[in-house]
């Protein structure tokens, strides 16, 4: 009985895979619609699985807002404990309301050893309103959400 090379037996199930996905469905060759986000700034529940049709954020959010918008909408869970904090609004930047309608949330910075300057701030509950700033609250830029979930 004569033996044969892994490397023919290694072939032919490459081939046998290869040929099996264009039968099982679900299996396509289609980049996914959504860039993987790191673990380490994954919160509880959250997954790394691809979203088909995320919606867009406006262009001057930095990537990192999404994952923030997304636990704002769920209402958490946070990675910092003065996230959800009540927002002053001492700087008297954003429109005059009542104590407690501001509230803050951090918007990671790749490479910072603290929460960094870049924040966004909510207005209302659940909220209505929505400012970024990434000069730790010295500017605010407002902005609108979809209807559909990030």
């Amino acid at each position: 009985m004569r033996t044969r090379s892994p490397l023919l037996w290694l072939a032919l199930v490459f081939l046998l895979v290869a040929g099996a996905r264009q039968w099982l469905p679900g299996t396509t060759d289609a980049p996914a619609q959504s860039t993987p986000r790191s673990p380490a700034i994954l919160g509880a529940g959250e997954s790394t699985a691809p979203t088909h049709t995320a919606p867009a954020l406006p262009a001057f959010l930095p990537p990192e807002a999404r994952t923030t918008v997304a636990r704002i909408r769920r209402g958490g869970p946070f990675p910092y404990r003065q996230d959800g904090q009540v927002f002053g609004n001492r700087e008297a930047l954003l429109p005059r309301q009542p104590r407690g309608w501001y509230r803050e949330y951090t918007v990671d910075t790749p490479g910072a050893r603290d929460r960094g300057a870049r924040r966004i701030v909510t207005g209302g509950t659940p909220p209505r309103e929505w400012y970024y700033s990434d000069d730790h609250y010295r500017s605010f830029r407002a902005f609108t959400l979809p209807e559909a979930p990030l």
